[in-house]
């Protein structure tokens, strides 16, 4: 990728982070710190692009799907959405107030969400299911799948990890957002996720670990697991920082749950300009 392109793609991912910012200074309930985490990885997603879309044809059967299983951390996307054409940009001023369609959480109701998420650990099954009818269908679309690290508690998720290894899902890529936290502390210090590879390796998975917030990284990642189909589902470990962008957050076990200020909502926006 040429340094115009990754610079451009680091603009992008700024801007990203800054109306993410933004939007938890109107709606103080969405979670900022998770959403922070991810800001790169959709970005790259998105503007790249990696995936394939077509925000006038949002039931498009060629496209690339997107499952948010993390749903926390959508709050990153809306702000992507309302650039690409998806939802108009008014409406972002209207996030979590009533009558909005846009809340904290992924909702089909919102054109670019495939799935409805709040429950933690159900996005990959769901993603499975897509998977595998995309395949009997003989559509070429590749299933990704945002996932948060906290999310590998859930036994769910390793059921969905079982099936996709057996059925040999090699249309699905799950991106782990490995920020090293959960609600209420750093993952260390509940369960040890590590070694992760290893673990997926062991239910027939191919995986890659990168700097979650090296778009440069991401983009040929993202684009090498989008391209192999090689007969097993493909795992991309995005090493990242919870709260990435605001310092009191990175370094917070409990950042999750935290609420930021105006004030300081408003200082972080001026320095993202």
């Amino acid at each position: 990728m040429p340094d115009s392109a990754i610079k451009q793609l680091e603009n992008k991912a700024r801007w990203v982070r800054r109306e993410t910012i933004r939007i938890h200074g109107l709606a103080p309930e969405t979670r900022l710190a998770s959403s922070l985490s991810c800001v790169e990885i959709l970005s790259v997603l998105f503007y790249a692009p990696v995936i394939s879309f077509d925000p006038h044809d949002t039931t498009w059967a060629e496209r690339d799907r997107l499952v948010i299983s993390k749903a926390h951390g959508a709050i990153s996307f809306l702000p992507i959405l309302a650039d690409l054409g998806f939802i108009d940009k008014s409406e972002i001023e209207k996030v979590c107030k009533q009558g909005s369609r846009l809340g904290s959480i992924p909702d089909m109701l919102v054109p670019g969400f495939e799935t409805i998420n709040g429950s933690l650990g159900h996005g990959p099954g769901t993603a499975c299911g897509i998977a595998l009818a995309l395949k009997r269908q003989k559509l070429e679309g590749t299933v990704f799948v945002l996932l948060g690290d906290g999310e590998l508690y859930e036994g769910s998720v390793w059921e969905a990890v079982m099936f996709a290894g057996e059925h040999k899902l090699d249309n699905l890529v799950l991106v782990l957002d490995n920020n090293k936290a959960c609600m209420l502390d750093f993952c260390r210090n509940i369960i040890d996720l590590e070694p992760l590879e290893d673990k997926f390796r062991a239910f027939k998975w191919a995986t890659l670990r990168i700097d979650g917030h090296d778009v440069n990284s991401l983009y040929h990642s993202l684009l090498k697991l989008k391209q192999e189909r090689a007969g097993q589902p493909k795992l991309l470990v995005a090493d990242t920082i919870k709260g990435k962008g605001v310092p009191e957050l990175e370094i917070d076990p409990l950042s999750h749950i935290k609420m930021l200020p105006a004030e300081r909502v408003s200082e972080l926006i001026e320095g993202l300009k």
